[in-house]
């Protein structure tokens, strides 16, 4: 199991860290009390699996210091539980600007104390925990791209990066309207329709009939050629900017037939590629 503790300055960019850490698979922990750390640590072991990879934030939101903090790392250490420390850090200037944009105050800032003084004084009481940090990443240069390729590059370095983003593939009716989630939407209304074909009328797009039907035009077949080749194109495009789950949508007019067989034709072939994509019919049992 992989338990990384994840610590630095304010305004640094945890928060970003750790949304990162979430969206690639880590169950994540915000600013658990030091006292609970051994006794989370210990849930964790006996879930048996359940948490392959945990990622907690620790950082001076009270104004604490981290005698506490420490006292649990070394139950750990007793305890022959293996943890790493990730810590966060950027320059003073950078920090300041970060918090003058979004108007927030810094936890240290209270009885007269500004923000360039409060950012050095957190700075001095955070130098015991960098300098047990086995990770460091400075964000003073950093867009959010590549602090999300640093943070994944530091802690995954081993990962498939096309498991880094979900696909859903959703057929729907137009009638029904436009899925609100979708990132990409197809039409393909323009396809024979097997709603006029008596004896497919009652079926689906996942019945044999219907899909042979429907992939009997040369219309169709040209279509699901140009749609796969975009799709080719797109998924590894978006795993590189980084975005962790992608929505496509593929509508005809009731959603029962025709974007039901493109649909599940389409899922195939993108878990062909070695995506992982779920196949979801929204409204392929409305009347």
């Amino acid at each position: 199991m992989d338990f990384l503790i994840v610590s630095g300055l304010s305004g640094a960019g945890k928060s970003t860290v750790m949304s990162v850490l979430e969206d690639s698979g880590f169950f994540c922990v915000d600013n658990l009390p030091p006292l609970l750390i051994p006794k989370f640590a210990e849930l964790c072991l006996a879930g048996t699996g359940t948490y392959e990879r945990v990622a907690m934030a620790c950082d001076i939101r009270g104004g604490e210091n981290f005698d506490g903090l420490f006292e649990a790392l070394d139950t750990l250490r007793e305890m022959q539980f293996a943890y790493q420390i990730l810590f966060v850090e950027a320059d003073t200037k950078t920090i300041i600007k970060r918090y003058q944009e979004t108007r927030r105050s810094h936890p240290l800032m209270a009885d007269g104390v500004n923000l360039i003084q409060a950012v050095e004084r957190e700075r001095q009481a955070m130098d015991p925990v960098r300098q047990r940090a086995d990770y460091f990443i400075d964000t003073t240069s950093l867009s959010t791209k590549k602090l999300r390729d640093r943070v994944l590059e530091t802690c995954l370095p081993d990962r498939e990066r096309r498991y880094e983003m979900s696909i859903a593939v959703t057929s729907f009716g137009f009638k029904y309207g436009i899925p609100l989630e979708a990132d990409l939407v197809f039409d393909v209304r323009f396809l024979p329709n097997p709603f006029y074909v008596e004896q497919l009328r009652s079926q689906t797009g996942l019945d044999a009939g219907v899909r042979d039907y429907v992939f009997s035009y040369p219309q169709a077949q040209e279509f699901m050629k140009h749609l796969t080749g975009l799709v080719d194109f797109l998924l590894p495009q978006f795993v590189e900017e980084g975005k962790s789950a992608l929505v496509i949508a593929i509508g005809c007019t009731g959603g029962h037939h025709r974007s039901v067989a493109v649909t599940h034709a389409l899922a195939r072939h993108i878990r062909e590629l070695g995506y992982a994509a779920s196949e979801n019919h929204r409204d392929m049992t409305r009347g």
